[in-house]
């Protein structure tokens, strides 16, 4: 049978607590019905007033913390080996009377009452200070019920004083995750270093007259990049900016559709740099979503939006390094533009694919496989450097054979 499920978000002032209860545990335990879900809310005085009696949380001294109700709804949902099944969601604001959210005892005996078989999970999901920033949770304990008292044992959490070094840390791994996991930030900055090695001549591309020059034209297309989506992270990580999500996942799936095509016809002419610094600014109003979700402080704010930025350039660069050597030797042969076009074909009905789905909100299969991609990217940084192994020794080969001749 499923259990439940508490999840804390640790802050200085206050501690953030979610509650997850299967329905199906909770009709044997509560005194009226939880078979109509439309009647589970909070204006539902026996549902909240069962609530409030089962769970709790006091301080060392056992001084008890004012719990305030936010929200109740009713999801569906799946647990391992239970399949799916629809749990009640109870979100709590706990305020503690010592001032001190770093230890306190969680007592909790919904459910486990009357079902003694029940087990509530406990876990951490954000410890900014500790290095937590996991939305799954990291679980720190189980309530259950104790044969010997005859009642649900408490939960004694003590968690250990954090710093700000950990909380930079983990957002410098944040960050560098973000862009790992993004497969449209990553398909966004592949097509725009596609053109690197070339130059636009007489209505088309050509290989640019030197390595200097590629060189200088990938700096000037990271950097543009970069201070584009700084900007609008800091600016709309301390909401000076505001845009609907929605709106700024659709135009990032815009942006790789107008940057492959122009990979496949000049649509702005050796302007790369302007096309990276006008769409990494959208690309920063998606970045900034991942600290918004975290309701930090203004310091502690400040701090992250340095480690993440830190996360997300290093993963870039770390991006850059694996590719653009491959594609600056490739670049020299004829097979590159039917490369070069292919992937921004690819890279074209995949942003077809996100826009329809962010539009409607329902995945497709082209998505899906896009998902895929992003978990096996590095089968593609090796099928790149194999193309570019044979290609040049084939020429290598093929060179030799006609000085022998």
């Amino acid at each position: 049978m499923p259990n439940s499920v508490l999840l804390l978000d640790v802050y200085p002032e206050n501690i953030k607590l979610q509650v997850q209860i299967p329905l199906k545990e909770m009709e044997f335990a509560v005194p009226f019905d939880v078979s109509d879900t439309s009647q589970l809310t909070s204006g539902n005085k026996a549902l909240t007033n069962y609530l409030s009696q089962h769970i709790g949380i006091t301080g060392k001294r056992q001084l008890p913390w004012a719990m305030h109700l936010d929200r109740i709804l009713v999801k569906n949902t799946t647990q391992n080996g239970t399949g799916e099944f629809f749990e009640l969601i109870a979100e709590y604001t706990a305020v503690p009377a010592d001032h001190n959210t770093r230890q306190f005892t969680l007592y909790y005996d919904a459910v486990i009452h009357q079902v003694n078989s029940h087990r509530a999970l406990v876990s951490i999901r954000q410890d900014w200070e500790n290095g937590i920033i996991d939305n799954q949770g990291t679980e720190i304990g189980t309530v259950g019920y104790n044969l010997d008292t005859q009642k649900a044992t408490p939960l004694n959490v003590d968690l250990r004083k954090g710093s700000n070094w950990r909380g930079f840390i983990s957002m410098v791994k944040l960050g560098t995750q973000h862009i790992s996991e993004g497969t449209d930030h990553l398909m966004f900055l592949l097509v725009l270093l596609l053109c690197a090695p070339l130059t636009y001549f007489n209505g088309k591309w050509i290989l640019s007259s030197d390595l200097k020059s590629s060189l200088l034209k990938i700096l000037k297309i990271t950097i543009s990049f970069t201070i584009g989506h700084s900007l609008t992270l800091i600016l709309a990580s301390l909401e000076i900016i505001n845009f609907p999500v929605k709106t700024i996942e659709i135009i990032i799936a815009l942006s790789i559709l107008v940057t492959a095509v122009h990979v496949i016809k000049p649509v702005f002419p050796n302007r790369e740099n302007i096309i990276a610094l006008v769409f990494g600014l959208i690309h920063g109003l998606a970045f900034s979503t991942v600290l918004s979700e975290l309701h930090l402080s203004a310091y502690r704010l400040l701090i992250s939006l340095l480690g993440f930025n830190i996360g997300i350039e290093a993963m870039q660069f770390l991006i850059i390094i694996l590719l653009i050597p491959w594609l600056l030797i490739i670049s020299r042969y004829k097979i590159y533009g039917v490369l070069k076009n292919g992937l921004a074909v690819l890279a074209g009905f995949s942003a077809l694919a996100w826009t329809k789905e962010r539009f409607s909100g329902q995945e497709n299969f082209i998505s899906r496989y896009l998902n895929a991609f992003t978990e096996n990217s590095i089968l593609f940084v090796l099928f790149l450097f194999l193309l570019t192994m044979v290609v040049f020794l084939g020429s290598q080969i093929k060179g030799r054979g006609k000085s022998l001749r």
